[in-house]
């Protein structure tokens, strides 16, 4: 059996009318301007990883996040 590990994360564009939220994390291994995220973790979903990264950085709650895209 053949097994690899692999480093799930997302990210979360949070739009407001013409408004896009983004954060400039200074000092981190992700540096720079972007958006909310992080890791998923082990039997966590997508969909509840996201909502929580989301609550973590910004303190804001969202509902049902939709898929825009994938990148490996």
């Amino acid at each position: 059996m053949r097994t690899e590990t692999v480093t799930l994360t997302n990210m979360c564009m949070i739009c407001d009318g013409d408004k896009i939220l983004v954060q400039d994390k200074i000092g981190d291994v992700w540096g720079g301007v972007t958006f909310p995220g992080g890791h998923v973790e082990k039997g966590e979903s997508f969909t509840d990883a996201v909502i929580r990264e989301v609550f973590e950085e910004t303190g804001l709650t969202i509902r049902s996040p939709q898929l825009c895209g994938i990148k490996d």
